[in-house]
């Protein structure tokens, strides 16, 4: 059977950017986290660094990425793709290399809010770009293939990471140029950062109109796809970014967001320090364990990605992996002591942490366009990332106070169920026609 121009331009597009963005997004994500490996020794080397600095700084990343999450996705929108994101990626390298420089508390946070600054509108910039290339069919599976790069990063990175750390600690390890294992993991991986945002600004392409490797009649085809999907879900009408940024279902999503975002981080800076507290363990057995979860989750993000794409349902995509997730954090305080009901709560959380992400991220495009659509998913990225500061800043005080994660682990159980609440709540996803007609 002969493809057309738009069949052929979809395939294209997919094979010729995701790769790269789902790399980029890697680097990125391991350069946010790599704190939850690195305070392993850190706190050693640094005694003031107990378990409440380093929850208030992972978290105080996402004040910095609040402040310019808005301008750097509408720099997306309305200047180019390819050189802001080339931009963002070698300032928050530089950054997060910084962090090995680290000595006091003071510093520790100074550095994490500029990493935030510096990565502000990656993500959600992200989003927008693939709305000007991927039409609504194939969007979730687009998102779903960018978004593992989350749980890979974090199934890759541990051992490397564990490697790291053992540099400066015996005589058969001894510091390399004056730094120990923690500060070599945040330097080693700064690198790739910086020099993946010289290969984007080589190989991404902003728009299809611009990409060479498409014909014309193939750029033809999806441009016109692209702007007859954008023409249906205005009706007409353009909303500004000021309307975008009042309507109760922007306000909603992100409200959701926020409350799905502080369970997720919260685990997720937390999950080796749970595990070292409940059992124990070694330093290689630990970092074999936190990569399971993450697999767990890659599988459950593919095939949601997946599902919601082929039955044009979003609401239930999005809300059945947060309550999953919700679910298994509420029971994991009952399995301590049993390492194998651990991992399996464990393996449930990431799944629905990643999971409920491509449907959920289709939502805005039902029912806004452009510089609206753009503006709406930086402040809903924004405003939920927030959770990002919260989540792990009450999981390390609560067990700073109490001794013990459970009280955190409950409290991240309840934001995950309101989430779950909010999305089905107000009914948007039920059906790409349906949601066009119910803005």
């Amino acid at each position: 059977m002969t493809s057309t121009p738009l069949d052929r331009a979809r395939k294209k597009a997919y094979c010729r950017l995701l790769p790269l963005l789902f790399v980029s997004y890697m680097i990125a994500y391991v350069d946010r986290q790599n704190v939850a490996v690195a305070k392993l020794t850190m706190t050693k080397d640094l005694p003031h660094f107990d378990n409440a600095v380093i929850g208030f700084g992972a978290g105080i990343f996402f004040l910095g990425y609040f402040l310019l999450e808005i301008p750097g996705t509408l720099m997306v929108e309305r200047w180019s793709a390819r050189k802001w994101i080339c931009r963002i990626m070698i300032t928050w390298g530089a950054m997060a290399g910084l962090t090995a420089a680290v000595s006091q508390p003071w510093h520790f946070y100074t550095v994490r809010f500029f990493l935030g600054l510096a990565e502000a509108g990656f993500f959600p910039g992200v989003i927008v770009y693939l709305t000007h290339w991927f039409p609504s069919r194939d969007r979730a599976r687009a998102l779903a293939t960018f978004l593992i790069a989350t749980p890979f990063a974090q199934i890759i990175s541990p051992k490397i990471s564990n490697a790291l750390l053992a540099i400066g600690t015996s005589p058969e390890h001894p510091p390399v140029l004056g730094m120990v294992g923690w500060q070599w993991v945040y330097v080693f991986w700064a690198i790739p950062a910086v020099i993946l945002g010289f290969v984007v600004l080589v190989w991404l392409v902003d728009k299809p109109r611009h990409a060479k490797w498409l014909t014309a009649e193939e750029s033809e085809a999806l441009e016109s796809e692209l702007e007859r999907e954008r023409a249906a879900t205005r009706k007409g009408k353009r909303m500004t970014v000021l309307e975008a940024l009042q309507h109760p279902k922007v306000l909603m999503l992100a409200a959701a967001y926020f409350c799905t975002v502080t369970g997720s981080y919260g685990i997720e800076f937390f999950m080796p320090s749970i595990l070292k507290a409940w059992y124990d363990m070694d330093m290689n057995k630990l970092t074999w364990l936190i990569m399971l979860p993450p697999m767990v989750a890659m599988v459950g993000q593919m095939i949601a990605g997946w599902s919601s794409d082929h039955f044009k349902e979003r609401r239930w995509h999005a809300v059945v992996p947060i309550v999953i997730g919700s679910a298994a954090l509420g029971i994991m305080p009952h399995t301590q002591g049993h390492l194998w009901a651990t991992m399996v709560c464990l393996g449930l959380a990431f799944a629905g942490f990643k999971s409920y992400m491509p449907a959920f991220w289709a939502l805005p495009s039902l029912f806004l366009t452009e510089a609206a659509a753009a503006g709406s998913i930086g402040f809903i990225n924004s405003v939920g990332n927030l959770g990002g500061f919260l989540g792990p800043n009450v999981l390390g005080s609560v067990e700073k106070w109490t001794g013990s994660f459970v009280g955190g682990l409950y409290y991240l159980c309840v934001s995950m169920l309101v989430a779950a609440g909010i999305i089905f709540s107000f009914g948007l996803g039920k059906r790409e026609a349906d949601d066009k007609s119910d803005v």
